[in-house]
């Protein structure tokens, strides 16, 4: 589904990633851990189009997709929920959700909205509410369910559990379990690496804007010196 092949993307003079190199297949779960600094917010940035690589490919389905803008990504099938959700607070939660889905018909649309009410329930209890009213949870929810409105072949979740209570990262949690059963294509971004490995097939472990570490989630969740890439030489970019 997605291929990431020895990338490079520099902020001036800084490499924040160098030859980086990522595979999800399709219907995977797939994580990227790592300390802060890694590089992870980049490597996402550079395949969604919001940052252009300095050097190497990125490929979807088998297509060559490097550099595209980001409105290209997401008719292509590729949809982001970034860090710190970005919604568009003053717009109320169904209009956060027609415009996720502005890439696709509007029966289509129409669709899409009704799911959504059903793998996100506290959202259709919110219909006509500002989304700059919601709690941190409810908030973390309409960002997935908002990228989720473009049906997209493989979804991108940039620290979905920051900044949130603990009962609220058990739900987001569930929620990425409950997509990968249901045959969604994921890579997760997350600083909660425990649980990220609890509900991923694979995983990549960045630190300094390079891979260190890859392989089977259970078998990562297993390794003693896991945690040890994340202490020091994480001096790089987001």
């Amino acid at each position: 589904m997605l291929e990431i092949d020895a990338l490079t993307t520099r902020y001036g003079a800084i490499s924040a990633l160098r030859d980086v190199s990522v595979r999800v297949d399709a219907g995977e779960a797939v994580g990227l851990i790592g300390p802060n600094g890694a590089g992870k917010t980049t490597l996402l940035g550079s395949v969604a189009g919001l940052l252009t690589p300095t050097a190497g490919s990125v490929a979807l389905e088998g297509r060559a997709v490097t550099g595209w803008a980001p409105d290209a990504m997401l008719r292509a099938g590729l949809a982001l929920v970034p860090e710190r959700r970005r919604l568009f607070t003053n717009l109320t939660v169904v209009e956060n959700l027609r415009v996720g889905g502005i890439t696709v018909a509007r029966a289509e649309r129409d669709r899409l909205l009704e799911e959504m009410t059903e793998l996100f329930p506290v959202l259709a209890d919110k219909w006509t509410t500002a989304a700059g009213y919601l709690s941190g949870g409810e908030a973390q929810q309409l960002a997935i369910a908002r990228a989720l409105m473009s049906d997209p072949k493989i979804l991108l979740m940039d620290e979905p559990s920051l900044g949130l209570a603990p009962t609220l990262v058990d739900l987001v949690f569930g929620l990425i379990e409950r997509l990968r059963s249901e045959g969604r294509t994921l890579l997760v971004v997350e600083q909660n690496a425990t649980r990220l490995l609890e509900v991923a097939d694979r995983a990549y472990v960045l630190r300094s804007g390079e891979i260190v570490i890859e392989g089977n989630a259970r078998e990562l969740r297993e390794r003693g010196d896991l945690f040890e890439t994340f202490v020091s030489g994480s001096g790089g970019a987001p």
